[in-house]
């Protein structure tokens, strides 16, 4: 008879202890330990009675040439490293609402010449056939959807039907009979994941998994269920927006420096090829607090609109304000302007807005922040066919940024007449070939005159 204890595990890291614990030895989160039951089989008894492996000299090893499935998705293609690897387990998070399933349940209905199987915990098999309606696939008759939560039932089903590639949504819904434990709980999603890897190794069935994310914005479960799989994609955006940047955190099969951009419609996701096109608003007349950036994500370049609005503080305490930005390098780079540049920015209420709800982390983006602030200082808009792409440091330089060519070649491409760039950038032979003008510029002060003839 297997024995049954108790235990507790910590909900971030899956630590386990013996008694409750305020704060996790491991990950040092607090009020984080959950009672659940642990089933242990007695000693002696087979677990695996499957022959064991025996080691195989690397150069005995043959790869199949056709290890990947190309799917009818490029922007998916580009971020899994050129197509879907068989035998792959692949986990997606993201805010609810933020296009998850609606992704996974598109790439199963495009991909007609493949037997799919979609796995749903959480909806019936006529609201799914509803969402299949909007996204125009409910002909395909390779598409199977097997609404279910045993994990032992489903691996059934999978070894009759032998689909080329199963969906399951989501993780949190799945449990397994060999736990008492609820589903959702740590001990669940570990094993789960664990039998669905087995199974995806086995069968050299690509899997995708759903998987719900916490409060912070962590994939929920312990962290061994991002250590189990083989790919790691997060989708990151506003619900309030139409644009998804959907980011490879993990992958064992290719870059992690890929994104891929998606746009929200009645239909579902449509790939966004271009960027740069959607996220930069043309204005019928010039309006100040408003520059352009040059900047990089993942491998990708791309020019951004950044938004800046600087009034009198209507309150005794200013108020900093940024949206897509990080706030306290917003103050650091408000504190420069002060510093180096001489404007007074101390009585002010200053207001940041990245166009679009994308979240930018590049450097380079500085120098459009400081142009954006001090033409909203100024009143005086900055010429719409200027773009800017430079890191400022606290002394007030203005620090080179990698890839600069791509950065520039991107804006000539886009029609732009000038870009600012740091003057140590300047010894890049590549960009004397490219016909934008190039403003070189070492301080912050050279950027206030070349702007708006300010001198200090």
């Amino acid at each position: 008879m297997s024995k049954t204890r108790k235990a507790y595990f910590c909900q971030q890291c899956g630590q386990e202890s013996a008694k409750w614990l305020g704060k996790c030895p491991a990950c040092g989160e607090w009020n984080s330990f959950v009672e659940e039951l642990v089933v242990k089989s007695p000693s002696g008894q087979v677990v695996d009675a499957r022959s064991p492996s025996k080691p195989v000299r690397i150069s005995d090893i043959s790869i199949e040439t056709q290890n990947r499935i190309l799917l009818a998705n490029n922007e998916m293609n580009r971020l899994l490293g050129g197509g879907l690897v068989v035998g792959s387990i692949a986990l997606i998070g993201g805010e609810p609402g933020i296009g998850k399933s609606t992704l996974s349940l598109q790439i199963a209905l495009q991909q007609s010449d493949l037997k799919t199987l979609y796995v749903s915990g959480e909806e019936s098999a006529g609201q799914i056939k509803l969402r299949a309606a909007r996204l125009g696939g409910v002909n395909n008759s390779n598409c199977y959807i097997l609404p279910e939560t045993l994990l032992e039932n489903i691996l059934l089903q999978a070894g009759e039907i032998r689909p080329d590639f199963v969906v399951i949504d989501s993780i949190q819904t799945i449990y397994t009979e060999k736990l008492d434990s609820s589903p959702g709980s740590i001990s669940q999603i570990r094993e789960c994941a664990a039998l669905l890897m087995r199974y995806a190794k086995e069968s050299n069935t690509p899997v995708f998994v759903i998987g719900h994310i916490t409060k912070d914005g962590s994939i929920a479960g312990p962290k061994i269920l991002e250590h189990i799989v083989d790919v790691v994609l997060q989708f990151e955006g506003d619900s309030n927006y139409i644009y998804r940047l959907l980011r490879s955190m993990k992958n064992r099969f290719g870059s992690t420096d890929e994104i891929g951009i998606f746009e929200m419609t009645g239909n579902g996701l449509r790939e966004v090829t271009n960027p740069s096109e959607v996220l930069i608003t043309r204005h019928d007349e010039s309006l100040s607090g408003s520059s352009v950036a040059a900047i990089i994500d993942g491998a990708r370049s791309f020019l951004i609109e950044v938004q800046a609005l600087v009034s009198t503080a209507a309150y005794g305490t200013p108020q900093r304000s940024a949206t897509g930005f990080d706030v306290r390098r917003l103050n650091m780079l408000l504190a420069v302007l002060e510093k180096r540049a001489g404007f007074r920015l101390a009585a002010k209420d200053v207001f940041l807005n990245i166009a679009g709800g994308i979240k930018v982390v590049d450097p380079a983006i500085d120098l459009a922040v400081v142009a954006s602030v001090l033409s909203s200082t100024a009143d005086i808009p900055v010429p719409q066919d200027w773009c800017f792409s430079g890191e400022m440091g606290l002394s007030g330089e203005i620090r080179p940024v990698n890839r600069i060519v791509t950065r520039v070649s991107e804006a000539e491409k886009l029609g732009f007449k000038k870009i600012f760039v740091s003057k140590y950038n300047r010894k890049t032979p590549e960009l004397d070939k490219l016909k934008i003008d190039i403003h070189y510029a070492g301080k912050i002060s050279e950027l206030a005159e070349a702007l708006y003839n300010y001198k200090r």
